[in-house]
């Protein structure tokens, strides 16, 4: 099978590259999947330069079981191993792999069948392979199901979304919006911005300085990229305001740690749990809520923005270019 390998760590056009691999067989509670689309995410992008966090485990080349990287995919089942019973060949699948070994970068992938949930068929390939990180940040930092529905508990809020313009950013406006919210959505490539408006975005702006945020203004502070330092974001809150990162350097995330901390020291100590500001990271759950996530994509109330497709070979390309910046919503590779 086709597949891209990452050999060292470095830019990805120079140390990622198409090679031909044997198929996978199914290990016990496995499913092989034929990949029909895979889309990029900036988790891709640490792994193949080796960023500081990801030499913490592997610090002089990558390890041989991350050879082959990609975490979002979408497909067809093909073999199934034995123990397995979620799934059956024929079904139509997608999920995210970051936690079931990576592989996506392939024309087949075998992973442990709970790394998949059924596709709905009117979701195509391109969709699926789009949502499965990306949209579950969205939706878990935003608070989840009960923040996004209709009415729910985002209605009337102000929400901030900090580096707006990539695939967590792109679902996170249009899930606030849903859920009744008024969105601010900052992104520093000003090319983005009459896209994130037509989204959805109530104000749109190249930086939080640029009339895009004042002292108290918000509710919620979603920064996707570690763009703001933590006092910064505490500024920023209303009373019983939060702000939570998704993204950002090691010295940006030991930041967040610190504020997080005296924030709750701070509360732990007398402060109105409803006034209380709060500053955190968010621990993502992979799969966990895409079907919900792909009922709403189904129903046409959640539309990915789709770069691409692309094909196999580009994808050392195509993470170049989402390193740079260059990427509106989601970079996607289709195999179909």
């Amino acid at each position: 099978m086709r597949a891209i390998v990452l050999d060292r760590y470095g830019p990805p056009e120079r140390v990622m590259r198409l090679a031909d691999l044997p198929v996978p067989v199914p290990g016990d509670g496995e499913v092989v999947v034929r990949v029909a689309a895979v889309s990029l995410n900036s988790w891709d992008v640490d792994l193949a330069t080796g960023a500081a966090l990801v030499r913490l485990e592997a610090p002089f080349r990558p390890k041989r079981r991350r050879r082959v990287i990609g975490s979002d995919v979408s497909g067809t089942v093909v073999a199934v191993g034995s123990g397995a019973t979620r799934h059956r060949v024929g079904d139509a699948v997608f999920g995210e792999l970051s936690a079931a070994g990576w592989g996506g970068f392939a024309d087949r992938v075998a992973a442990r069948e709970d790394a998949f949930v059924a596709r709905p068929p009117e979701v195509d390939d391109l969709t699926a392979a789009a949502l499965p990180q990306a949209a579950s940040m969205a939706w878990q930092a935003l608070g989840g199901a009960e923040a996004v529905m209709p009415n729910g508990s985002l209605n009337g809020r102000r929400v901030l979304i900090v580096g707006a313009g990539g695939g967590v950013g792109t679902f996170a406006i249009q899930l606030a919006k849903r859920g009744g919210a008024h969105v601010t959505a900052v992104e520093r490539a000003m090319w983005k911005l009459d896209a994130l408006a037509g989204i959805g975005a109530d104000v749109v702006a190249a930086g939080v300085g640029d009339g895009a945020g004042s002292r108290h203004a918000f509710d919620l502070v979603l920064d996707v990229v570690g763009a703001l330092p933590a006092p910064q974001s505490g500024e920023l809150l209303a009373e019983g305001g939060r702000a939570a990162y998704i993204g950002g350097s090691p010295r940006r995330i030991a930041q967040v740690l610190v504020a997080g901390a005296r924030a709750g020291r701070r509360s732990a100590a007398g402060a109105d749990a409803e006034t209380a500001r709060r500053i955190g990271l968010l621990a993502a759950v992979p799969n966990r809520d895409l079907p919900e996530i792909a009922a709403l994509a189904a129903a046409g109330e959640l539309r990915a923005i789709i770069d691409g497709p692309h094909p196999l070979e580009q994808v050392p390309q195509q993470l170049a270019r989402l390193r740079s910046g260059a990427v509106l919503g989601k970079a996607v590779i289709g195999l179909a």
